[in-house]
């Protein structure tokens, strides 16, 4: 083999990173931002939800533009945007401008979140691509990871003996306004990102989209035999004349029902309070009696934990199949956001067992709701507007995301953290209704097969 399906889909998947790394990043800066800017509440909030105004606006371009010039165009895109955001928000003079690169790092964060998984889908063989596309939510993980650590690390050298009389530039990006250098800190995973992309192929299937056959038959032999390549370029050609054009077919064709099921599960896995515990978890363990060491610490631990268990997922999804972990992981979800409001409202002065349970809720997110719907968005919408589709779909995501970063210091403030929690537990109801009854069973099927589903599905 000349390529590796597995490498492209690292690199791919280093949208991911990019993507948790920019959404754990701010958790550290919150603090520091809102003492010199003296932000409100409510500001506060726009400072950590204005990313993901510009994330949605990022979602809302990139199935049009990459179902018109390509996956890889577009996804280069993104790391620009990163780039450019990184690097304005260490710079900026104003808070107006702070939050100005930030909605250009939304930009990018959304372009990644659809274009990642949709790519490595459009890559992998079937009979290990959940595993593939599970690693994009792996690389969430682990950027989120590696920005708690940089938060910390940045944090503990702006106190050290080599950077205290530093002057200038210097001491106000790394110790009197260290906010500046973890933001900026992207720039090193934006500029790596960029230069691997350039190395991957264009998706065969949507160079056959666009009647260019011969080039993805290209691409194809460097990962499979001649008859293979055929066989999926033949399947693919089948399908594309059984679809109707229009991103209408979706809402009203065979295909309304796996809209539904995507836009409510990308929804729901964000009103779960997954981005309430990574963008405000310093705050939440404060609550909880832990020093802001003590609560960054315990970020790290959360973060750790994020990327053990979504091992899980990368082991099981296309062994057990994507209705199981997502079935067994959402009740675990829920149980736990039970007990942590149980415990903030009980008043028990125990830290390690509120680190406990929200340490449970977050593995049960990190084999279900993390890596199985990006996998489902990417795998259940028709080829001619797949792009589109997922757009639709993964914007559902960030209109949550933005709600959660929005609404939860309000949500903290007058429903107190228990009434937050349990406001988050009882979002997963439906959830467990559409994983246990709606939705269907992909492992195993190519994305052909499982387009001829919906297309043969009996209304």
């Amino acid at each position: 083999m000349k390529n590796n399906v597995t490498f492209l889909a690292l690199i791919a998947a280093l949208g991911g990173f990019l993507f948790g790394y920019d959404t754990a990043i701010i958790s550290g800066t919150i603090g520091f931002v809102k003492t010199q800017f003296e932000l409100s509440t409510v500001m506060e909030g726009w400072y950590v939800s204005s990313a993901l105004v510009g994330t949605i606006l990022g979602v809302s371009i990139a199935g049009i533009l990459s179902d018109g010039y390509g996956r890889k165009n577009i996804l280069i895109m993104s790391g620009l945007f990163f780039a450019l955001s990184a690097i304005g928000c260490a710079l900026s003079g104003s808070f107006n401008g702070l939050v100005i690169y930030r909605l250009f790092g939304g930009i990018g964060v959304g372009i990644a979140s659809m274009l990642s998984p949709l790519y490595i889908s459009e890559i992998a063989p079937a009979k290990n691509r959940g595993k593939l596309v599970a690693l994009y939510q792996l690389a969430i993980t682990l950027g989120i990871l590696i920005a708690y650590f940089a938060n910390a690390y940045l944090l503990a050298h702006s106190k050290s003996e080599s950077l205290i009389d530093s002057v200038g530039l210097t001491n106000k990006v790394f110790v009197s306004e260290v906010w500046r250098a973890m933001l900026g800190s992207e720039t090193i995973p934006a500029v790596i990102f960029l230069l691997l992309l350039i190395s991957i192929p264009k998706s065969p299937r949507w160079l056959t989209m666009k009647g260019k056959k011969e080039q993805a038959k290209e691409i194809l032999l460097r990962f499979v035999t001649e008859e293979v390549a055929n066989t999926e370029i033949r399947n693919v050609e089948e399908v594309l004349l059984k679809e109707s054009g229009g991103i209408k077919a979706v809402f009203s064709g065979p295909f309304k029902v796996a809209m539904i099921i995507g836009i409510s599960l990308a929804l729901l896995s964000q009103i779960s309070g997954i981005n309430a515990i990574i963008y405000y978890g310093p705050k939440i363990l404060e609550e909880g009696g832990l020093q802001l060491g003590e609560a960054l610490g315990g970020q790290v631990v959360i973060g750790i934990v994020n990327v053990l268990f979504t091992f899980i997922a990368l082991w099981k999804i296309d062994d057990l199949g994507r209705k199981p972990l997502l079935t067994y992981g959402i009740i675990g979800i829920m149980i736990s956001l039970i007990i942590v409001g149980l415990l903030f409202y009980s008043e028990v002065n125990n830290t390690y067992l509120l680190m406990t349970f929200i340490l449970t809720f977050i593995a049960c997110f990190a084999f279900s709701f993390g890596p199985v719907l990006w996998v489902l968005l990417s795998e259940i919408y028709p080829l001619k507007i797949r792009g589109a589709a997922m757009s639709i779909a993964t914007m559902a995501v960030w209109v949550g995301n933005t709600f959660v970063g929005q609404m939860t210091p309000w949500f903290l403030e007058n429903l107190k953290p228990y009434g937050t929690f349990w406001f988050f537990a009882a979002c997963m109801i439906p959830a467990i209704y559409i994983a246990v009854k709606v939705m269907p069973e992909t492992k195993g099927k190519t994305l052909e097969e499982i387009e001829k589903y919906w297309l043969t599905k009996k209304k």
